[in-house]
Order: structure tokens, then sequence, then C-alpha cells
């Protein structure tokens, strides 16, 4: 027997009704937000770098109005420019031991944090993570005022008299500490997240099995961890390369090019030099590197399991 709502419309035809018109609208909704998110992208992200690819083949200063087609010439000029090799080496040698020492404190933390006689772990999470969301300029700015050689805490701790900042043999391992520092909290978070996840029976058994605190953490910690340093070391690869705003506060890439990093060439010849085509070949060179160093990385240090992992 039908029900008849107070409408005048069967009442068990109501309800469908009103979810045909829910669906409907859910779509829409659906479609707008992706049309959005697409727009977005298209604007913000696809255009600039379709833009910037052009450029790279072009002699491009926006300030004059000048975009010559010119082929392969800014490619070839940054193949044989010296200061660009500078730079690259210097980006090597900061991204590799940025990387290493932001692995190793990150995981050493992470491992006493963990341990079972360690007490307050919230308290030193709280304490570790704090550089990670503190702004990196304002970080810059006192580390810069730490390492001033007459006022600042560097010199008056060590005992030293060090102009840091301004000598071409300590500038750039000063940033290194610094940027090190600042993120080594973002290690140790990932890191604890991976400790969490290892299956207690599996630690219990090895401890039943006589296995030392240091066979331990060799044969079962660190393979069991291996997806999380994967990640840390991909992600830490794609910040450092990138890494820029450092290197502006504290020295300008000076003494000389001691500190100059490729992104901070970047900037330089764009909005310095206004040379927008020749700057826009090293950003595709820089990103075709990290593409191959994220790829490598995955490669190296086992990638299909944080594939799996994360499937």
């Amino acid at each position: 027997m039908t029900t008849i709502a107070p409408s005048g419309v069967p009442a068990d035809t109501a309800p469908r009704r009103t979810r045909r018109r829910l669906h409907r609208g859910e779509r829409s909704l659906r479609t707008t937000v992706v049309l959005l998110v697409v727009g977005f992208n298209a604007v913000l992200l696809v255009y600039p770098v379709v833009s910037a690819l052009r450029g790279s083949f072009h002699r491009w200063n926006p300030l004059n109005g000048t975009y010559d087609p010119i082929g392969f010439e800014n490619y070839a000029t940054l193949f044989t420019d010296p200061v660009f090799w500078r730079t690259a080496l210097n980006t090597v040698v900061f991204g590799t031991v940025v990387i290493t020492l932001r692995v190793a404190v990150g995981l050493a933390l992470a491992c006493a944090i963990f341990a079972r006689v360690t007490r307050w772990k919230t308290f030193f999470r709280t304490i570790f993570y704090l550089p990670t969301v503190t702004p990196l300029v304002a970080v810059a700015y006192v580390w810069k005022l730490a390492y001033h050689p007459q006022i600042g805490a560097v010199d008056t701790v060590l005992g030293l008299d060090i102009n840091w900042l301004y000598d071409s043999t300590f500038a750039l391992p000063a940033i290194m500490v610094m940027t090190v520092w600042k993120d080594f909290g973002y290690a140790v978070i990932l890191f604890l997240a991976g400790l969490y996840a290892i299956p207690e029976e599996t630690l219990e058994a090895s401890v039943v099995d006589g296995c030392s605190p240091a066979q331990r953490f060799r044969f079962i910690t660190l393979p069991l961890l291996a997806p999380m340093t994967v990640f840390v070391v991909v992600t830490s690869v794609i910040a450092y390369l990138q890494a820029y705003v450092q290197i502006l506060v504290m020295t300008g890439g000076g003494p000389g090019r001691s500190t100059n990093l490729i992104s901070f060439l970047i900037y330089e010849e764009a909005f310095v030099k206004y040379n927008f085509g020749y700057a826009s070949a090293i950003a595709f060179v820089l990103f075709f590197c990290t593409a191959l160093m994220t790829v490598v990385s995955f490669r190296l240090a086992g990638g299909r399991s944080l594939l799996k992992a994360a499937r």
C-alpha cells in the first residue's frame, strides 16, 4: 500500500527525488571544484613553466621588451660558464653535507626519543620541531647576528675570532650548520613515525633471540626504516637544490662566489641582471637535475618498497 505524503507525493517517491536532486547538486559542486583546481594550476603553474621554457630559447628582457629567438645559445653559454660550474659545485657540496647531517641527526634523536627509558617524549618532540616551523627568514637573521665577529654568540661561546660569513673558508659551512639546525626536526618527526610503525612483536622477538641493541638497530630497525629514509632523502634533495633564502639573507652569495648556489644564481640572473632567458635555461637544467636525482635516490635506496608501502 502506497503512503501519500502531505504534499500529495507518494512517501517512497519523495526521498528518491530528494536524493536525485542532491546527487545533481553534488555533481555540479565536484565539477566546479575540479575546474577551479585545473584553472588554478593552468594559470599559476603550467603557463609560467611553459613561458619559462619558451623564454630559455630567447634573449629575454621584459623591462625593454627584448624577446629575440636565439635557439640553444643560452644552454651553450650555460655549460661554458665558469660561474655556473662554481655554483653547481657549491650546490652539490651544500646538499650532500646538509642531507647527510639531517638524516643522521634526525635518526639519532628519533631513536633516543623512541627508547623506553626516555621521559617527556612530547616535550622533546615539540622542542626539536620548533625550528622547523619558525620562518626561515627570521632564523637566518638571528644566525647572521650570532655569527657577527664582534657581538656574535658563536665566537663568544667557542672563544674564537672568526668572521664566519665574510671568510670564504667558513661562510658555506656556517650556512650549512644553520640549515641543519633549522631542518633536522622534520627528519626527527618522520623517523619517529617510522619507528612507531614497526611491529612491536618483531622487536620483542629480536630480544628473545638474544640480539644486542646494536644488532637490533642494524638488522631490524634500519631495514624497516628504509622507506622513510628514502622519503626524507628525496624531499631533502628537492628542498636543498632550491635553497635560496638563507643565502640571500646571510651572505648574498659572497664572499666572492663561495656561497653562491644555483637557485641564488637564477635569482641574480633574472631579477638583478634581468636576463630572464639565461635564468630560465638554468632553471630547467636544475629541474632535470632534481628529477634525475630523485629517480636515482629511489633506485639506490629501495624506492620500490616505498611505492609498495604507499599503496
